[in-house]
């Protein structure tokens, strides 16, 4: 009888950990089956649905999408309410943080990944109509499939490594609640919850169907302000930074989003000088027009070990990094604002040779598809 409160300890903890071990377990398994029963069903059908079918399958999805979010947010909220006022606050934390990953996730793929996939097939029918249609269109709902999977696998991987690592910390806690490393493994636990959080914030931003602004602004004004930016980030890494932009002039866009263009690009190259053994580290930013005057080019180009012919025609995919703390949406983010400028972005590499991003914008084309 003596040791019936340890066994009793002992089966509590082991269901404690067979609970996040299911957490962890099955929230990739999820979103993939989510994404590629939907691709699946797009993919599979013989048969064009009229335009009012459309609209009803798609009502009657996201009804039911936002109903199954409902359902699973109200016993998160019930639950840790509950536990707030019978086991207290850190109870209630640890259970809000654990449990409220698994809500974050569902709440994007009711609610954000059905636009996002949207905007994905609008932006390839776009690109592809003026071909072949029938083959073309094949060829996007494939391409766009795989994409899905892509996305499945990498929010998988991102989310279900930090929520281990957060399940492990929790566990010793419980284990010892009054040890004094309790506040570290704390802390450690919030950082990992803070990285998934991290990896939906940019996935949003890359989703989010931001409105341009279009005005006439000056390119060398638009690459200062960015350089100022990142003025302590290049003198932190001794880079040589050279800059030629006055020949470039003047064209219209949004300054903000271009802005953004020229930071993502040249905090590339200084991510591709640090810790490389190069000559002495250099980045070039040049920029000036065509002979007629009528495109502005922006080039980028650094010193480092340049990107392997394997890897090249993949830095343009979203979620596909190399890098240990980045999320493979920068130059995907890069090319979706120069292209919503009517313009292109093109690089060359080779391994030991650097590598070299050039931008080409129209100097005209927002101004004349807003008349």
């Amino acid at each position: 009888m003596a040791d019936s409160p340890q066994r009793g300890r002992q089966r509590r903890r082991h269901r404690s950990q067979s609970d996040w071990e299911g957490l962890g377990r099955d929230v990739g398994d999820r979103l993939r089956e989510e994404l590629e029963g939907w691709a699946g069903r797009k993919l599979g059908g013989t048969r064009e649905a009229s335009p009012e079918e459309k609209a009803l399958r798609e009502a009657r999805a996201a009804v039911a999408r936002r109903m199954g979010f409902f359902a699973h947010a109200i016993p998160y909220a019930i639950v840790c309410t509950f536990l707030l006022f019978v086991a207290g606050f850190r109870p209630a934390l640890i259970t809000a943080m654990s449990w409220g990953v698994g809500l974050a996730i569902h709440g994007f793929f009711a609610l954000i990944a059905p636009d996002l996939r949207r905007r994905w097939t609008e932006e390839e029918v776009r690109r592809r109509v003026p071909d072949a249609v029938a083959h073309k269109r094949l060829e996007m709902e494939d391409r766009h499939a795989r994409n899905l999977e892509h996305l499945s696998a990498s929010i998988a991987h991102e989310i279900r490594n930090p929520i281990t690592a957060a399940k492990s910390l929790l566990q010793q806690m419980g284990e010892d609640p009054h040890s004094v490393e309790n506040v570290e493994y704390a802390s450690v636990a919030l950082q990992e919850l803070e990285r998934v959080e991290r990896s939906i914030s940019h996935l949003l931003r890359y989703a989010r169907d931001e409105e341009l602004r279009p005005e006439r602004l000056v390119v060398s004004e638009v690459v200062q302000s960015a350089l100022e930016t990142l003025h302590e980030r290049i003198a932190r890494a001794g880079a040589a930074l050279r800059v030629d932009v006055a020949e470039a002039g003047a064209l219209i866009g949004d300054p903000e989003k271009l802005r953004r263009v020229v930071l993502n690009l040249v905090g590339n190259a200084l991510e591709a000088l640090d810790g490389q053994r190069t000559p002495p580290p250099r980045v070039d930013v040049e920029a000036g027009e065509n002979l007629a005057g009528t495109e502005v080019w922006l080039r980028v180009r650094d010193n480092g070990a340049g990107i392997p012919d394997e890897r090249l025609a993949e830095i343009w995919t979203p979620f596909r990094t190399s890098k240990a703390n980045g999320t493979g949406l920068g130059l995907a983010i890069v090319r979706k604002i120069v292209e919503a400028h009517g313009g292109a972005v093109e690089v060359e590499s080779a391994p030991g040779r650097g590598t070299s991003f050039l931008v080409t914008l129209p100097r005209k084309a927002l101004a004349e598809a807003g008349r």
